[in-house]
């Protein structure tokens, strides 16, 4: 009973249910639980028994297992004691790599430090050397050889190199220092003879001083040593050259400019070649040969010193004797030359002396401030007394031309003196044609001969005023269009004076008309056809063909035009009773048209052709008429009445006919 409660109480959840079925069972057979519990006894004794003898028969196999489990229990300690000598090692190895490592460390920093040591005193010896090759090539050798300069390079590098330890108070600078202050001094005697024979070699007569220029570039570390060692000896040679180069360039132009003068037309324009003055010989003008005279108002082949010559090489004197030539071509040869020489000095200056900015423009005007300003003295003192308008317009030109010429050498050292240029010259030209202007101003008409053609005056003015709008299309001028527009004001109300001389309206209009067509023919060939000038001509000379239409017209043609206009108005206005009043003359009027039309084609075409001495202006005017006179009868036509129609000439035979006085060119 005590064991079946134990069994109840220690067991899990599942034996306590089994326990108490089998209570249940017991409880359900009705039997004595003493008797019962015998019983039970009686069991566990039959097994205890029966388990023992099964324990004595098994007792060989579990001894044999006791022996295997207590031998394997000795290999497992043997083990245990084996792993943990080996962790043991393991923990020793670990430890002396650690070690090995940091002393790796350690020795290959030691190795890094002796090798930059090393190669940092291998430089520093090689830098303070001095070996024998140096010596001996910079004693022995002449500058020009390529073993002086390599070796005066080096010279260079070790006199810096032994300066920069000086600083820092090394002791070996001791035992160099005397050797390379010789050869310095030995190098620099050699270079300095060398660089001031080349100089002057610049001075001998008819020498050319681009050889020794080109050799001096050659060796331009030459100078380089020199300033980097001794200044004074550097500004000695850059004195020299500036004085030499100075004088050289001065005494060149300034003989250049006065045999070069002499190759000038021998008659020059003077202030009664003006463009407004009367042309006749009684002047005097003209008695003169024009041999050696430019023009004056036109620029004919004046315009080549701009685009063909602009480059072309400089005058000799010597060799163009029995030539002569405009001022404006002298100019160029000497401004090109001047061009040219400045250009290569300056480039010259920056390479050699090593200059730049300021220090550069301040060295080129020591060489050449002489020499522009001597030039630019002998241009003033011509062009006070300059009456030439298209040779100073030509110079202008040719300053605005090389001054882009000098920037695009990178070259501005010239700037100024191109600035003091444009001023003289456009302070010339803007007086010079305020003088034409008032000239013109000062014309009387009725001291010339009452002639339709293109007066002398307007063709002066087309052939100027075409040269300066030509020419300035690319450099556009306030002060040039300002002129331009005064003159053209002045020329047109000259014009206008000179065609009140003339009785007659169909006169005026056809010497308006000559003058407005030769200038805008003269401006066209010279300048685009959308400039301004060209415009304004053109409406004029439009608005004047059309008045000269209606007066060629009008003599011929007249009592049908006049129908035509006082027609249209009255229907216009509604005045129907005024417009029937006209109809009774519609039949005169066709009949004097049917019989004479013919012969007034004929007529107005002479009369056209005759009056205008440019054939092609004549033939435009006369297609001009005749197409009018057409409109005129189609609306004349218009206007008739059914009746009178039939009495009209065909439209098609007038047109045929017309033809007849189509002249192409």
């Amino acid at each position: 009973m005590e064991n079946n409660t134990l069994s109840f109480n220690t067991g899990d959840y599942s034996d306590a249910n089994t326990d108490n079925k089998c209570v249940q069972d017991i409880l359900n057979t009705f039997k004595d639980l003493r008797e019962y519990s015998y019983d039970v006894e009686k069991q566990l004794s039959a097994v205890r028994q029966e388990s023992l003898v099964d324990h004595i028969a098994e007792s060989k196999n579990i001894a044999h297992l006791h022996r295997q489990i207590s031998s394997c229990d000795d290999i497992l300690k043997r083990m245990e004691n084996m792993l943990m000598s080996f962790q043991s090692d393991l923990g020793n190895i670990s430890s002396e790599i650690v070690s090995l490592q940091r002393k790796s460390i350690t020795m290959s920093q030691e190795l890094s430090n002796r090798q930059s040591i090393r190669g940092q005193l291998s430089q520093f010896i090689d830098d303070m050397m001095v070996p024998d090759t140096l010596i001996t090539s910079i004693m022995d050798l002449s500058v020009t050889d390529k073993d002086f300069l390599s070796q005066l390079q080096l010279l260079n590098h070790k006199l810096g190199f032994v300066k920069e330890q000086g600083f820092k108070e090394s002791l070996s600078c001791l035992d160099v220092r005397d050797v390379l202050e010789k050869l310095k001094i030995k190098a620099m005697s050699k270079i300095r003879e060398y660089l001031l024979e080349q100089i002057y070699k610049f001075r001998k007569p008819l020498g050319n001083y681009q050889v020794p220029q080109n050799n001096m570039l050659k060796f331009k570390y030459f100078y380089e040593f020199i300033l980097s060692n001794e200044r004074n000896v550097a500004q000695e040679i850059y004195k020299e050259y500036v004085d030499t180069m100075s004088k050289i360039y001065f005494s060149y132009f300034k003989s250049y400019n006065n045999r070069i003068m002499k190759l000038q037309y021998e008659e020059c324009v003077t202030k009664d070649d003006l463009m407004g003055i009367e042309d006749t010989a009684s002047r005097g003008l003209f008695n003169k040969s024009l041999k050696n005279k430019g023009t004056i108002f036109t620029i004919g082949s004046r315009g080549v010193v701009l685009a063909q010559q602009l480059e072309a090489p400089i005058i000799v004197p010597h060799a163009q004797v029995k030539n002569k030539f405009p001022f404006e071509a002298l100019f160029r040869s000497e401004q090109y030359a001047l061009v040219d020489n400045a250009c290569r000095e300056y480039l010259f200056i920056c390479e050699f002396f090593m200059l730049k900015g300021q220090q550069a423009l301040d060295a080129f005007n020591e060489i050449m401030g002489k020499t522009t300003g001597l030039i630019r003295k002998n241009v003033e003192s011509y062009v006070d007394n300059c009456y030439d308008s298209i040779a100073l317009f030509l110079c202008y030109h040719l300053i605005l031309r090389y001054k882009i010429m000098c920037h695009k050498r990178c070259v501005p050292a010239l700037d100024y003196y191109w600035e003091n240029l444009e001023k003289c010259l456009l302070a010339r030209f803007e007086y010079v044609c305020h003088l034409n202007i008032q000239s013109i101003r000062d014309c009387d008409p009725s001291k010339f001969q009452p002639e339709m053609g293109p007066h002398y005056i307007t063709r002066r003015y087309a052939e100027f005023s075409a040269a300066l709008v030509g020419i300035s299309e690319n450099f556009p001028n306030e002060l040039i269009n300002r002129l331009l527009a005064e003159l053209q004001e002045e020329v047109e109300l000259f014009i206008l004076r000179m065609a009140g001389i003339f009785p007659q309206r169909k006169e005026q209009l056809i010497f308006l008309i000559n003058n407005y067509d030769m200038i805008l023919n003269i401006i066209l060939e010279h300048t685009r056809d959308n400039s301004k000038e060209v415009e304004t001509f053109k409406q004029r000379l439009s608005a004047k063909s059309g008045e000269y239409v209606e007066e060629i017209l009008s003599p011929y043609f007249g009592s049908m035009i006049q129908h035509v206009k006082e027609a249209e108005g009255f229907l216009h206005k509604g005045k129907v009773e005024n417009y029937k009043a006209l109809e009774m003359r519609v039949g005169g009027i066709v009949q004097h048209f049917t019989q004479s039309w013919k012969k007034s084609l004929e007529e107005l075409n002479r009369e056209v052709l005759i009056s205008f001495p440019n054939l092609v202006t004549g033939s435009s005017l006369l297609q001009l008429a005749l197409t009018q006179l057409v409109q005129y009868y189609h609306r004349f036509h218009k206007l008739l009445p059914q009746s009178a129609r039939s009495n009209l000439v065909n439209i098609h035979n007038i047109m045929i006919e017309m033809k007849k006085y189509k002249i192409n060119y």
